[in-house]
């Protein structure tokens, strides 16, 4: 099997490259920081096949999958995971520029990549794309705007793929991950502040990236016929709240 990882420099990512390697799968792992991937092919050898690439410059894709060799190509799984989280302000304090952040990243890096490589799958009748969501994209909540829709649009768009791909062999798969630590979505998300990053996770014990390459692998070692259609985990330490309500005093 050959698995394509964005956003596979650390992380998710990383994580599920080691993962799918130690399976005895190959993995092209795609990201920005070439330095990151270089440690990542030190490590997992000739199973992994690094290639910088920017999902929110659709020049970078291209020049990325161009540089693929032909016995790479036949891509069995795509794992659209390169995403971030920007702020928890409320909408009216929220920077616009951050909110475009997301949306190139999270939304249109996601379709870009995705509008590349699906040709070949149904092509081919078989073929498997995990989309890496968040409970974020069903369940709302103060300071998750932007955020929270984009993943929102993760959770519609991988639907909406599995209507448009029945018949086809080609699977699609909402993951969807509630608190997980052992990454940086919130030293990202809190722009660099690392005490704020590690609050969230004070007192808990939250999902680790292994947990999510775990459910990723299981998901892309199903029998052909089987789809899933939406995962979502939370560690036991999470749950739902009480809807949001200010009361007048």
């Amino acid at each position: 099997m050959i698995v394509l990882i964005t956003g596979a420099s650390s992380g998710f990512g990383a994580a599920m490259a080691r993962r799918f390697a130690a399976g005895g799968h190959r993995v092209i792992a795609a990201a920005r920081r070439a330095d990151r991937l270089d440690k990542l092919r030190e490590e997992l050898g000739e199973a992994l096949l690094p290639i910088v690439m920017d999902v929110t410059d659709p020049a970078s894709i291209e020049r990325g999958l161009a540089r693929i060799p032909e016995a790479w190509r036949p891509i069995d799984v795509l794992v659209n995971n390169a995403g971030l989280a920007l702020g928890t302000e409320a909408a009216p304090q929220c920077s616009l520029a951050e909110w475009t952040q997301m949306i190139d990243t999270n939304v249109k890096g996601l379709a870009a990549v995705t509008h590349a490589l699906l040709p070949a799958m149904v092509a081919r009748n078989s073929g498997l794309i995990i989309n890496i969501g968040s409970i974020a994209g069903n369940t709302p909540y103060p300071g998750g705007n932007a955020y929270g829709a984009t993943k929102a649009f993760v959770a519609q768009f991988t639907r909406n793929l599995r209507a448009d791909l029945a018949g086809t062999g080609v699977r699609a798969t909402n993951l969807a991950p509630g608190l997980c630590g052992g990454t940086e979505f919130s030293n990202v998300r809190y722009r660099g502040d690392d005490a704020a990053a590690a609050r969230v996770y004070e007192g808990t014990a939250p999902l680790t990236p292994e947990d999510i390459a775990d459910a990723a692998y299981w998901i892309a070692t199903l029998p052909p016929h089987i789809n899933v259609n939406h995962l979502e985990l939370m560690p036991t330490c999470q749950g739902y709240g009480a809807l949001n309500i200010k009361r007048s005093t």
